[in-house]
């Protein structure tokens, strides 16, 4: 369609914008530093140049006078102490080059990202076209938009159940990758939620505009007897494979990148945590497809505390009002808590980057919201080397893989 191009072109054009951003300020960086290299040679054979007239001068002087020797050894003392700047100086350049060369890689990636976005969006346009033509309507019994619908009810907990593992596997296998690299636990557990919290983010996005083109195309031929909102949810119920999950991750990924929260030390990128964006972005879609869709509650750092939604950490001041930082969110279906999330709350919390956690801290499982204001007793747990993890609910329909 006329908005599908365009959202494509403009993907395009700031995919290229990006590119020749970078290229410039590559080019201009190459230049900077060519030209500091030059300046700097030359200042070095300047001082070489002394050094070697000093010592001829010294050479005279010590057979002039012991006075002029002492006067010479301080000159070529000076000389040295110059000469070691310098070079110095050249070793910094080198390092800035290194930066430049992570500046053509970043060109080379993005291209490559470029490229294979649009193979991939041509190939996934196609997969919609083609099941678009072969689709046909059912006639049912209820209609997919009720929540008592079996599709509804039954992915439904098998994604709960899914969210459970999440938290008590993927994001320990995860802050295992993420310690061998960084041992700033606070700032790993950032990473974590972040993450899961942009996969959301991406795609919902993307499942938008999939059910706009969905709907788009079926417009053209729907003729009922059932309204043209249950046979798009049919269609989506259908094939909810049709996601675009490479250049989910990579946007997730580049959102990572963008965040002044989160960082990795200079020789790791995000990408070391890709298998659990790639599950939290396949979740998230799945999640998103549903005709009543389950969703993460928004989120910030320094926010008031609020026990319907999260529970404490380990390592949390219990008296502190404030959230110092999430550890896992909290699950949705509209304004209803399915699944409590974690927090750390500490006095004199606030919005700034992370800081240096004092120690590791092992949390405890989303658990479903309690019935009462009382605190509710923790669920039966099941034991793993790393951490407690909650023990899995399965629904008697939850057989079929997720």
């Amino acid at each position: 369609t006329a908005d599908t191009s365009l959202s494509v072109l403009a993907e395009s054009a700031a995919k290229n914008r990006e590119i020749d951003d970078l290229q410039d300020m590559y080019e201009t960086s190459l230049n900077e530093l060519e030209a500091d290299l030059k300046d700097k040679e030359a200042e070095n054979q300047d001082l070489r140049d002394e050094l070697l007239e000093a010592k001829d001068n010294l050479n005279r002087s010590l057979r002039e006078s012991t006075s002029n020797k002492m006067l010479g050894e301080v000159e070529v003392r000076e000389l040295r102490r110059k000469l070691a700047d310098a070079q110095d100086e050249i070793h910094k350049l080198r390092s800035k080059a290194g930066l430049v060369d992570d500046y053509e890689r970043q060109v080379r990636n993005l291209r490559d990202e470029l490229s294979l976005a649009s193979t991939k969006k041509s190939y996934l346009d196609n997969d919609v076209y083609s099941s678009l033509g072969a689709y046909r309507y059912t006639p049912r019994v209820g209609s997919p938009l009720s929540i008592d619908d079996p599709v509804q009810r039954v992915r439904q907990q098998n994604y709960i159940s899914r969210w459970n593992d999440m938290f008590s596997q993927d994001r320990l296998d995860a802050m295992d990758t993420l310690r061998r690299y960084s041992d700033d636990y606070e700032n790993n557990q950032r990473i974590i939620f972040l993450a899961i919290q942009e996969a959301f983010s991406v795609a919902k996005l993307a499942f938008r505009q999939f059910k706009m083109k969905v709907r788009a195309n079926l417009a053209a031929t729907h003729i009922g007897p059932e309204t043209l909102e249950e046979a798009v949810q049919d269609y989506i119920n259908r094939n909810t494979d049709l996601c675009d999950l490479t250049g989910m991750v990579a946007d997730v990924i580049r959102a990572l990148n963008r965040s002044p929260k989160v960082f990795l030390p200079p020789d790791a990128t995000f990408s070391i945590v890709q298998p659990f964006i790639r599950e939290s972005c396949k979740l998230a879609w799945n999640m998103s497809a549903l005709a009543h869709p389950l969703d993460i509650a928004v989120a910030t750092d320094a926010e008031l505390f609020d026990n319907n939604k999260y529970r404490r950490s380990y390592d949390s001041e219990y008296t502190a009002p404030l959230v110092n930082h999430h550890i896992w969110p909290a699950l949705m279906q509209g304004a209803k808590v399915l699944m409590k999330g974690e927090a750390c709350t500490r006095r004199g919390a606030s919005l700034g980057a992370s800081r240096r956690s004092r120690s590791p801290t092992r949390s405890v499982s989303p658990s479903p919201r309690p019935r009462s204001r009382s605190r509710s007793a923790s669920p039966s747990r099941r034991i793993r080397s790393r951490s407690v993890s909650p023990s899995r609910s399965r629904s008697p329909f939850s057989s079929g893989a997720w």
